[in-house]
């Protein structure tokens, strides 16, 4: 069965509900819960307590933002959850973006020689104790070649968001065929094209605006008029795809066929508040998640 998962922001539940939503996501045959990093709640102890909560779903970091802590409170992080939950965590690493790394009072850094030092120093870190019978796989996100090329080297995988099924392609091909390969898929359940077109421009304003995605979507082919007013239809279209449910079954299926080794969604609420200086919505599309359900 293909491997389908969801990445979730978490700070618009509460504990109770958060924890309903992540049994209620694992009984629809989820594969992996993501919790993103960036100023809500903290996504180690999340996942632990979600870990603790849930038997059968992995949880993931998706993805920790390595100027937070250092490599080897992340070792500890990755042996302390995969020990006690039987190795269903995975470590996702990330080196995030100048505007939501420098307002913690650090200096942002060239990105691949950041992650290269922070994955070396964590792979060579002894953590004291018992070690995990199923190390936790350590992903890195990452979009340019030579992100890729740290990631090839030192990681388990790579994490892939808001990039065409066509890039999967390339990082398959750089990355050989046994790296794990998790590409996040932004969705909107919507058949009607040009409303679909709104409710994405709307809620992908703050990524949009990114010189990093920039870069990255410019090796899909897309240039600086696309990134103009919220992003062109052409570039909404490839990054944010639309339709019905089996549409959206067609673009996930693409995405395997292009190399992915794991797909994740995260729907696109079309009733969500979304600010333009805020990462990611805070509803969760149960109408999308159970219409592409893999237990469905």
């Amino acid at each position: 069965m293909r491997k389908l998962g969801l990445l979730q922001f978490t700070e618009g539940v509460d504990g109770a509900t958060l924890t309903a939503n992540a049994r209620r996501l694992e009984a629809l045959g989820y594969d992996t819960l993501w919790l993103p990093e960036v100023f809500g709640r903290e996504p180690v102890a999340t996942c632990a307590w979600l870990l603790a909560k849930t038997e059968r779903m992995r949880i993931g970091t998706g993805i920790l933002n390595v100027y937070v802590r250092d490599a080897h409170a992340a070792a500890q992080t990755a042996n302390t959850l995969a020990e006690i939950a039987a190795g269903r965590f995975t470590l996702g690493l990330g080196v995030s973006h100048p505007v939501l790394v420098e307002p913690r009072g650090h200096r942002f850094e060239p990105p691949a020689h950041k992650m290269r030092t922070y994955l070396e120093t964590l792979r060579g870190a002894k953590v004291d104790g018992v070690p995990a019978p199923r190390p936790a796989p350590v992903v890195v996100a990452g979009h340019g070649p030579q992100m890729m090329k740290v990631a090839a080297e030192l990681a388990d995988g790579l994490f892939l968001y808001l990039q065409p099924a066509e890039k999967v392609a390339q990082a398959r091909a750089l990355l050989g065929p046994d790296k794990e390969i998790h590409a996040v898929v932004r969705t909107v359940l919507c058949p009607d094209r040009q409303r679909a077109r709104r409710i994405a421009r709307a809620a992908l304003g703050f990524y949009v605006q990114l010189p990093a995605y920039h870069r990255a979507w410019q090796a899909a082919g897309f240039g600086p008029a696309d990134y103009a007013d919220g992003g062109s239809d052409r570039l909404l279209d490839a990054i944010a795809p639309a339709g019905d449910a089996p549409a959206l079954d067609a673009v996930i299926e693409g995405y395997f066929a292009a190399g992915a080794s794991h797909v994740s969604l995260y729907p696109i609420h079309p009733d969500d508040d979304y600010d333009p200086g805020r990462a990611g919505g805070l509803l969760w599309d149960w109408t999308t998640l159970e219409a592409l359900a893999p237990a469905r």
